[in-house]
């Protein structure tokens, strides 16, 4: 890995070095305008390119151009869209969330809806579709990338030229969900974008969510109805996206698939451990049912290893797919740590999100779970630990109306730019400000994180209430963090989150069942083979990799479903030339005495 980096950080240093002499004069001209005159910038009030609609004469078939607007340069010229220089024609220009004060509202989500005026228009599509530079190497697409390796250049290509029927055709082709992964992906993607190496990326997780909303909206998206089935069956144990993902490839190859999931949804972290602000249900649940048309089964309430026996399923199936996921979050064993008020964060967003769900399908509020349900409202919050889901608890929090939040990290403050240990196309460790982030700036007028500092100590009330917490900063050694002496504050907290990752998956069925695990107690299974030590029996997703993405559960749950299907062809083949050879058996004498047998 050592001797990779140094490889990858020397061909950036190359590649930019070239970059910057051929594009410096271009580049420097558009920053001096911009600099000049902020306003005189490609970017008109409206978040979108300046635009000139053509005259007259054009409509008329004088020029030899369509009829679409002209856009703003970099250089402060009006002129047609073109992908030849795009990258250095046009801005990176991302679509915007809602705004915060807005959203903050409501449980919607953050992406702008057709009506909202931060969604991009079509020209402002086309015009960052241009900016992508068909590299011969797309690393955007490669292994540190795209996880799934989407045909990224392909379908910016093509939705520059306005086909966006063969744009969702490609997308579909790596990605089961693009929905899901255009809206809660990190996107490494852009991380890798060659464009990024001197500008500001392609903006391809906008672009890919454009693709497939529209492709819903047109009706592009319809049931794949499987004509030719094998025979065989597999279960699927898990319903989040690796789940899915191997339901989806293993039901398209034939193959009858039940899906068993524990909780009464199906879609795993999908439905309960992301918000609804960052996903709506009604999106999780418009593939579920396409994928039940298809001919998949579900099963909900159906917790394999505890009201299900895991042998049983296995004996009614060829297969067995295991997509459970790392459930077992990371604990905080500390002094107070078993006062009320202190919760993991996937207790407290499941909580809120099956409130939501019983608000919207008509449930009084008389009929919620009070006893249970973990609010925010009016309480001092402490969310310990970053990441994702630390936002996500910071988000509903603020919806919840708290009275503060604030985010302990035990890492110091990122850089502002690469440092040079972390060179493109690796995944840029930057300082940035997510949604939850800006949401509490917008109200309280400052960013929630406090960089560098481990938690020592809860302190209850008499009631045996959290009532606050103890803190000690911390400082970076060759060793690990080490706690400053001295550094003690207490913060006030009615409310606190522990969100510091998952360690390793609930290990009842893989007891059951007798299977190998690996040194961090996932399940283990060789990646790019899936299979367990049991026979028939495959792993994939968080559950075998540890704790990760939903676009590398997606890429894992294909993966099981290609290794599951290969066996499962071998397993036939087996089956019908041992069924061959008993009745070569039997017949055997039958045909010495007729040539026609």
């Amino acid at each position: 890995m050592l001797a990779t980096s140094k490889i990858l950080a020397s061909a950036a240093t190359a590649t930019r070095r070239r970059a910057t002499a051929s594009t410096a004069a271009a580049m420097s001209m558009s920053t001096a305008t911009a600099a000049a005159s902020p306003s005189s910038g490609p970017i008109g009030k409206d978040g979108r390119h300046k635009i000139k609609q053509p005259r007259e004469e054009w409509r008329e078939g004088i020029y030899d151009h369509n009829n679409e607007p002209m856009v703003k340069r970099r250089d402060g010229s009006y002129q047609p869209i073109e992908k030849l220089r795009g990258f250095l024609n046009y801005e990176r220009n991302p679509e915007p969330y809602r705004k915060p004060l807005e959203r903050l509202m409501d449980w919607e989500e953050l992406n702008p809806t057709e009506a909202d005026e931060e969604k991009h228009s079509e020209i402002e599509r086309k015009v960052q579709a241009a900016r992508c530079m068909d590299c011969g190497t797309p690393f955007c697409q490669t292994e540190t990338g795209c996880p799934v390796n989407n045909l990224i250049p392909e379908w910016n290509n093509l939705i520059y030229n306005g086909q966006w029927a063969d744009a969702i055709d490609r997308l579909h082709k790596t990605n089961n969900f693009p929905e899901f992964t255009g809206r809660v992906c990190p996107a490494p993607c852009e991380g890798a974008c060659v464009a990024g190496l001197i500008d500001g990326p392609v903006t391809i997780k906008n672009i890919e969510y454009s693709i497939v909303d529209r492709a819903w909206n047109d009706g592009l998206i319809q049931p794949r109805i499987v004509k030719d089935r094998t025979g065989m069956t597999v279960a699927v144990v898990g319903s989040g996206p690796a789940g899915l993902a191997a339901a989806d490839q293993l039901n398209q190859m034939g193959h009858k698939v039940a899906v068993y999931e524990r909780a009464d949804r199906i879609g795993g972290l999908l439905m309960y451990g992301i918000p609804n602000m960052k996903l709506e249900k009604e999106t999780v649940d418009r593939r579920v049912n396409l994928l039940r048309e298809e001919g998949i089964d579900f099963v909900t309430n159906a917790d394999i290893g505890g009201n299900v026996d895991v042998n049983e399923l296995r004996a009614n199936y060829d297969a067995l797919a295991l997509t459970v996921g790392a459930t077992k979050p990371r604990d905080l064993p500390v002094p107070g740590r078993d006062l009320k008020g202190v919760h993991f964060a996937m207790e407290f967003l499941t909580k809120n999100q099956k409130r939501l769900l019983m608000t919207k399908e008509g449930a009084l509020e008389s009929q919620w779970e009070k006893d249970t349900f973990i609010t925010a409202a009016g309480k001092d919050v402490i969310v310990i630990g970053g990441g994702d889901t630390g936002t996500d608890c910071i988000g509903t929090s603020m919806r919840h109306r708290c009275k503060s939040v604030t985010n302990f990290e035990l890492m110091p403050q990122p850089p502002m730019e690469r440092a040079p240990d972390n060179p493109w196309p690796q995944w840029p460790r930057v300082f940035g400000l997510d949604y939850g982030h800006a949401e509490v700036q917008a109200v309280f007028g400052k960013d929630p994180r406090v960089y560098s500092v481990m938690t020592k100590e809860f302190i209850g009330d008499d009631d045996g209430n959290v009532k606050g917490l103890i803190t000690q900063d911390v400082e970076i050694t060759a060793k690990g963090p080490r706690a400053i002496e001295g550094s003690e504050r207490e913060w006030p907290a009615d409310l606190v989150v522990l969100s510091m990752g998952f360690v390793s998956p609930e290990d009842y069925i893989s007891q059951e069942l007798g299977l190998d695990l690996d040194q961090r107690n996932n399940i283990h299974a060789v990646y790019g083979d899936y299979r367990t030590s049991v026979e028939g029996v495959f792993a994939g997703g968080d559950c075998r990799r540890g704790q990760s993405l939903v676009v590398w559960a997606i890429h894992e749950g294909r993966g099981v479903a290609d290794s599951c299907d290969a066996y499962l062809k071998q397993k036939r083949e087996d089956e019908v030339a041992a069924g061959s050879s008993a009745a070569g058996g039997a017949f055997a004498n039958l045909s010495s005495i007729s040539p026609n047998i």
